[in-house]
Formats: C-alpha cells, structure tokens, sequence
C-alpha cells in the first residue's frame, strides 16, 4: 500500500509542485483503498447465497450516514460527500451483481 505518511502536509506545502505530488499520493492511495473496498464487494457476493440480497437498503443508508458523520467531525462538505457515496455505493452494488452472477454460471 501507499505510503503518505512520506508527502508534505497541506501546511507545510509552500510550491503548487508539493501540492500537486500531495495530491497525486492521495488519489494512489485512495484507489488502492477502492480496489479492497471491491475485494470486500466480491467477498459479499461469495458469501450472500441470494441474490436479492445484494441490494440492501437499510445497509446502504447506514453507509451514507456513517460517510456524512466522519465528513462532518472532519470538516468537509457534507452534502458533497453523500453524493460521492451514493456514486461509489451504487458502483459498489453493480460491480457486486455482476460478481454475484458470475461465480453462479
């Protein structure tokens, strides 16, 4: 995995360089993050012997709501990051169904 902890802080960075490579270790890392998030996807359909169970909206309004909780306590735009979730969320549910249908062929 990325390791940021060697990046500039956002404080400390006094040259668009810094903050571009800030930036840059950030999205690796995050879409390392992504990929086991999608592990964890796959690990689900593995798991759920029905299919109807893929989708589950009470656990899909959990998610939201624990996203919108850490965006608050950290200072970020709430509103903003439901709807990355709700993107990544329903991402999440589709690559599941597909994985669902695939290792039942």
């Amino acid at each position: 995995m990325s390791d940021i902890s060697r990046i500039i802080s956002p404080e400390d960075c006094s040259s668009m360089p810094q903050v571009r490579a800030g930036v840059d270790a950030i999205d690796l890392a995050l879409v390392e993050l992504l990929a086991r998030r999608f592990a964890y996807m796959s690990a689900a359909a593995r798991i759920k012997s029905d299919r109807a169970a893929v989708r589950d909206e009470a656990r899909k309004a959990q998610v939201l709501q624990n996203v919108k909780t850490a965006a608050a306590k950290n200072a970020i735009p709430v509103e903003l990051i439901e709807q990355l979730w709700e993107q990544l969320v329903e991402a999440s549910i589709t690559y599941e169904f597909q994985h669902w249908d695939n290792i039942r062929k």
